[in-house]
């Protein structure tokens, strides 16, 4: 009976020895550039897949703006002469046309040059009797030519000084056909809008080289500047659209297009300064303010894949593209933004083909 159970014990250790050494099955195996998992694998129920096709994909670009006048709506009103302010037509909010008249100052300099026009227009006058008078002899045959050349030359001398004078008087954008001697001078609005800011004040005496005292904007258009890096640049074109988010008023979106790339790259932040224009009816935007633009462009075809799906090593994307049941090769890739969760694929995926889309990373440790 001993001799039973030392068998029985034999047997059984030696069975436990040719368990243990049954070779354990390993996750995966490579042979060159290919990862190859085995059916019995347990990493096979971890991996999971996906045929990439092409899908609609409009491209959203986000990026801050800046609200700013239009250049040519927007002036700066400073008199071109000093002169003390004795009228004042200017309000807030007051519309203007290129005519309007803003204020009235008295200035030396106007008067100096209405004293100088008003010589001139006296002078030809005077030249211009004394030509005619001359003409009036030589006809009745008791004048001399070269009296009525001398008069004719003197007559175009003063007339050159009336102009001289005249055009010094429209430096002051005064009418000299309306001219009377002593009025103010006139400061006229040189565009069409409404003042939105105004510092004169009655009886100030403003100089010739100071800043502006008013300013006449036409706010009903205005331009976002907004900042696109370089990268982006290529999907932003003129006349695209865009759609205008402002953080001050939540909820407000205008609709908007893009009126001018520029040619330049800023250095230091590279990026291009993208001009927008809205129209701004209701003065929502005002000049200074911060928005959020978001470029609209067209739907193109584009794969797109699952986030999971896109695996990092150092500054290169890749996935695992399978080449047959089992079998999978590491690809590099090359991504442009997301949308709900995918990643958009710019290359290293043709449709149809079957990548790793969930699970990849157990085979990170392949070489």
């Amino acid at each position: 009976m001993k001799n039973i159970l030392i068998c029985l014990f034999a047997l059984f250790l030696f069975s436990c020895q040719e368990k243990s050494a049954e070779p354990a099955i390993a996750n995966y195996t490579l042979q060159g550039d290919t990862i190859i998992v085995s059916a019995k694998s347990n990493l096979t129920s971890k991996l999971q897949t996906l045929q990439v096709h092409n899908e609609a994909y409009s491209m959203q670009m986000l990026t801050a703006g800046t609200v700013k006048a239009i250049p040519t709506q927007y002036a700066e009103i400073a008199p071109p002469f000093s002169g003390r302010v004795v009228k004042s037509y200017l309000r807030l909010g007051m519309r203007t046309t290129p005519e309007t008249p803003l204020f009235e100052i008295s200035s030396p300099d106007f008067m100096t040059a209405q004293k100088i026009f008003f010589q001139a227009k006296s002078q030809l006058e005077q030249s211009g009797k004394s030509l005619a008078r001359q003409r009036d002899l030589v006809a009745h045959g008791v004048g001399t030519q070269k009296d009525l050349e001398e008069a004719q030359t003197s007559y175009e001398l003063e007339k050159k000084e009336f102009e001289n004078a005249s055009a010094g008087i429209r430096i002051f954008k005064a009418d000299p056909g309306r001219l009377s001697m002593g009025q103010p001078l006139v400061v006229r609005a040189p565009i069409s809008g409404e003042v939105i800011d105004n510092k004169v004040v009655l009886g100030q005496f403003i100089k010739d080289n100071e800043n502006s005292v008013a300013t006449v904007a036409e706010l009903s258009k205005i331009w976002i500047a907004a900042q696109v890096k370089e990268k982006d640049i290529q999907h932003i074109h003129e006349l695209g659209e865009c759609n205008i988010e402002i953080p001050a008023l939540p909820g407000e979106h205008i609709k908007a297009k893009v009126y001018h790339v520029n040619e330049i790259v800023d250095e230091a932040t590279r990026s291009v300064e993208v001009l927008i224009e809205a129209n701004n009816k209701y003065h929502i935007l005002k000049p200074g303010m911060y928005v959020t633009v978001d470029f609209v462009n067209a739907p193109i075809n584009a794969i797109l894949v699952p986030a999971k799906a896109i695996l990092q090593e150092n500054e290169t994307s890749f996935v695992f593209v399978s080449v047959g049941k089992g079998k999978y090769i590491k690809r590099k890739v090359v991504a442009s933004g997301t949308s709900e969760g995918k990643v958009v694929i710019r290359a290293g995926l043709q449709p149809g083909e079957r990548i790793i889309s969930e699970g990849g990373f157990y085979l990170l440790d392949s070489k």
